[in-house]
């Protein structure tokens, strides 16, 4: 349990920096535990929303702590346009921080029901019987949350040889092959023909898409 509490309040600390200003957590946040709830395929954040709402109206905010659909900023190119949407990534699941089980391990029925019968909800990740995530676990999807608040990724992945069209500067809709990818700086080198030759040219990885 203390690892888990190490992770929320490394969140907290980083949420501080960046000058956010926090509500007060209740008392029972500190022994709350992370579940994985399945929902119906595109209502993740109808999911969230409702049990986020319900919140005060049920009296569930001393057992309810965070509710989350993690995602990513991707970037493309449309209609010669650079494009940034969100794209989810763990689609069919929702993540719940709450006092689900009590110290003997026993399911609070209260928090069972609440979740469970939210309209969308599925049931939990791995069956009728919850458990709780993994430190592992925990802290990989936390982390894949703040690298996709931060960095905005292509929406399709280069690789060495793929044919793709430019769509954007100079080059537009000249013809390509990529020759290299740097996908820590979100950049690939593609050669495209320019005054009867081959030359290779330094784009980003939304200035192209795959043909």
């Amino acid at each position: 349990m203390s690892e888990v509490n190490d992770i929320k309040a490394g969140r907290e600390s980083a949420e501080a920096v960046d000058g956010v200003e926090e509500t007060p957590k209740h008392p029972n946040y500190e022994t709350a535990q992370w579940f994985a709830l399945h929902s119906l395929s595109g209502q993740e954040s109808k999911v969230r929303d409702s049990l986020l709402k319900r919140l005060k109206a049920e009296e569930m905010g001393d057992v309810v702590h965070e509710v989350v659909v993690p995602t990513e900023r991707v970037s493309e190119v449309k209609r010669n346009k650079k494009v940034e949407t969100e794209r989810k990534l763990y689609p069919g699941y929702v993540f719940v921080l709450a006092n689900l089980l009590d110290e003997e391990a026993e399911v609070q029925e209260r928090v069972w029901y609440y979740l469970r019968e939210t309209p969308g909800v599925i049931g939990f990740a791995d069956g009728e019987r919850p458990m709780p995530m993994r430190v592992k676990e925990v802290e990989a999807m936390l982390a894949q949350m703040k690298t996709g608040e931060d960095k905005i990724i292509p929406k399709t992945a280069f690789t060495k040889g793929d044919k793709v069209k430019v769509g954007d500067g100079p080059f537009m809709n000249q013809d390509g092959v990529v020759e290299d990818t740097m996908p820590e700086k979100g950049r690939l080198m593609v050669s495209v023909s320019m005054f009867g030759r081959n030359a290779l040219v330094d784009l980003e990885f939304w200035q192209v898409e795959k043909v």
